[in-house]
């Protein structure tokens, strides 16, 4: 797991595992909706996220293109992005893919200003 809003593409052309970064052509759209998303949660604008094992790990702004992160072949936000026309991002919320129960409130309390922001903007 980790903290931060990635957007398209998740898959390059390429296939490299890491650092390439794949434009897609409403790039700047989806840079927007995940810097909307990022700058209003507590965690996610440091572009910190400080995860166990991963703790070097920075994201300018929060915020990731999929593919210059890790790469991903065949992955969902890409094919309703090509497909459907659907402009979609995905949302890393926690280091911890399972959070327990007693976290989840804190997890709200992180994500519902940037819910709201975004929902705003789309």
């Amino acid at each position: 797991g980790s903290v931060v809003a990635s957007y398209p593409y998740d898959d390059s052309p390429t296939h490299r595992p890491t650092g390439v970064y794949s434009k897609s052509a409403d790039d700047e759209v989806f840079k927007y909706l995940a810097k909307t998303y990022a700058s209003h949660h507590p965690i996610m604008r440091t572009g910190k996220p400080n995860c166990p094992g991963e703790e070097g790990e920075t994201f300018p702004d929060g915020i990731t293109n999929g593919a210059q992160w890790y790469d991903v072949e065949g992955g969902m936000q890409d094919y309703n992005y090509v497909w459907a026309n659907c402009f979609e991002i995905t949302l890393e919320l926690s280091c911890c893919k399972y959070p327990p129960t007693s976290e989840l409130q804190k997890e709200w309390e992180n994500n519902r200003e940037s819910l709201l922001a975004f929902i705003e903007k789309v």
